[in-house]
């Protein structure tokens, strides 16, 4: 059994408002840092995970991300996994 690390990143969908970045993105522009635009924010989580291989850590954490972490609704998500 291996132990992996997870690092999850979750965002709301592209066709979706996201009210938290627009209004960092109004902000910017008040600090005067109106070359950056369209900001977008999101969640990021990090998660340990044991399982026998490759395959089953990623099967694991995608099942996660479905059922837990991420609404699929109004959010998309991708991770990363890294042995440890």
């Amino acid at each position: 059994m291996a132990k992996y690390i997870a690092d999850i990143d979750v965002m709301p969908l592209k066709a979706l408002l996201d009210p938290q970045g627009k209004a960092v993105t109004g902000s910017m522009k008040n600090l005067n840092l109106s070359e950056i635009d369209n900001v977008r924010i999101g969640k990021h989580i990090t998660l340990e995970v044991n399982a026998n291989d490759d395959a089953s850590a990623n099967a694991k954490v995608d099942e996660a991300c479905k059922k837990l972490l991420c609404n699929q609704i109004m959010e998309f998500y991708e991770f990363r996994l890294t042995k440890i």
